[in-house]
């Protein structure tokens, strides 16, 4: 597997484009949270998500960060919502405290152990898995529901048929849209797409995009949840971990070149897996040709 190229061709096909953040946990980071939010916002994002901790630590945060972003940027916000630590009425209240504030998108995500937690374990009187979230979600309100997928499958799937079924399932249960994990290795991407529809799912699939900002942070988590870091990837970052410069560089030119080969290929949504960084999102963003409105005299 060779690094991906992008095609003339591709340049014809619209892009729009969607942002991922997660909750501060300090003042600082609040800053740099709204500093990032608000110079991806002219780019006009389909939507921005905001991440639930495991075990549902950042509840409050998450639930102001998403109204935060709903009331004073203008963009459709998101809210992450998984099954962990709380019972089906728990998490319904979450919800509906969600409706009333105009909130009418939803993750819907099984969720990560509690920290501590070897595995995941379904809450007692909790909604077990995704698939049950979702069913709950579309009862408290006519949410529109986006679930996750997995193009090099879930690690704890016990087979790439399984984690397709276990899709399929969510859709069927009144998902409108999955969105990726990331990936790097596009023939991942290519195969898991012809599997998808294959067995008839026929909602949006969205590519996750992770710019690359710390080499051997994502090389430890990719070891975790199942995405390949090709050998071609890992020879792009070689020598940079004191180049901080460089890597920026090379991280832009990469994403895009993975995205610019999606768009050849007839993709036009992609998520971007921010990590509360404008820099390096702003730039692919650029290079797709999703631009702030140009200023008139």
């Amino acid at each position: 597997m060779t690094a991906p190229n992008s095609s003339p061709a591709s340049a014809s096909s619209p892009v729009r484009v969607s942002f991922e953040f997660f909750p501060p946990k300090t003042e600082k980071m609040q800053e740099s949270l709204w500093a990032a939010i608000e110079r991806l916002a002219p780019l006009a994002p389909s939507f921005a998500s905001v991440t639930y901790g495991a075990g549902g630590s950042t509840r409050e945060r998450t639930h102001d960060t998403v109204t935060r972003i709903q009331s004073e940027t203008g963009i459709p916000a998101a809210a992450h919502l998984t099954c962990v630590a709380a019972t089906r009425d728990e998490v319904n209240a979450v919800a509906q405290a969600y409706w009333n504030a105009g909130i009418r998108h939803i993750v819907a995500l099984r969720g990560d152990p509690p920290e501590g937690a070897s595995r995941y374990q379904p809450h007692p009187g909790g909604y077990p898995f995704a698939v049950d979230l979702v069913r709950g979600l579309k009862e408290v309100a006519d949410f529109e529901i986006s679930v996750a997928a997995y193009p090099e499958m879930h690690p704890e799937a016990s087979s790439p048929q399984a984690d397709l079924d276990n899709l399929k399932a969510k859709i069927d249960a009144g998902a409108t849209r999955a969105i990726s994990q990331y990936f790097f290795d596009i023939d991942a991407w290519r195969r898991f797409r012809d599997r998808v529809a294959a067995a008839g799912i026929t909602v949006p699939i969205v590519p996750g995009i992770l710019p690359v900002t710390n080499f051997a942070q994502v090389q430890k988590f990719s070891a975790a949840c199942g995405t390949t870091v090709p050998a071609w990837l890992a020879d792009r970052f070689e020598g940079l971990d004191d180049d901080p410069e460089t890597r920026k560089l090379v991280a832009a030119t990469t994403a895009a070149e993975l995205c610019e080969a999606l768009r050849a290929d007839g993709e036009q949504d992609f998520h971007f897996y921010t990590l509360n960084r404008a820099d390096l999102t702003f730039t692919i963003c650029h290079i797709l040709g999703v631009r702030p409105p140009k200023k008139t005299a």
